[in-house]
């Protein structure tokens, strides 16, 4: 069986603290995950293992909806959470370290085994995967290092 197995990262010239702290909380998905159109808390936040937040998304000319499960979270350094629904259960793992400048290292990782039909397409969805992946981390970059109070390009 073919599976999906995508790891990606970027540095994001802000302490830790604040990257994982943004990234993690569901709500601002929508804001640099350039495919999730919408979220929606099915258990009460804040987020901690157990927490199940609903995602909308459209990826390769499909909507998708699906309900991730947190699974693993140790602040400021991992989160993984999990879905089994639909055509491509996915387990996706953000997790924050600091570089020797202060700043962070974010990895995205996200991994699953395509069911029936879409486990033919896996090495697509892999190559797409990454391609998304690489946009939305530039674009969290891109946010994050812009944000208000950001005197270092000024």
């Amino acid at each position: 069986m073919l599976s999906v197995d995508v790891v990606t990262e970027t540095v994001i010239e802000r302490p830790r603290e604040q990257v994982a702290a943004f990234a993690s909380k569901p709500d601002n998905v929508p804001a640099w995950y350039g495919n999730i159109k919408s979220v929606e808390w099915k258990s009460v936040p804040p987020l901690r293992v157990g927490s199940r937040i609903a995602f909308v998304a459209h990826f390769l000319g499909r909507r998708l909806a699906y309900t991730y499960e947190v699974v693993e979270l140790v602040p400021g350094e991992r989160l993984v959470m999990r879905t089994a629904e639909g055509p491509f259960p996915m387990e996706t793992t953000y997790t924050w370290s600091s570089t020797p400048e202060g700043y962070t290292r974010m990895t995205l990782r996200n991994r699953g085994t395509p069911a029936g039909f879409s486990k033919w397409v896996a090495p697509v969805m892999a190559m797409a995967v990454r391609r998304e992946n690489r946009k939305d981390l530039a674009l969290l970059k891109s946010l994050l290092e812009k944000a208000p109070g950001d005197t270092r390009h000024s």
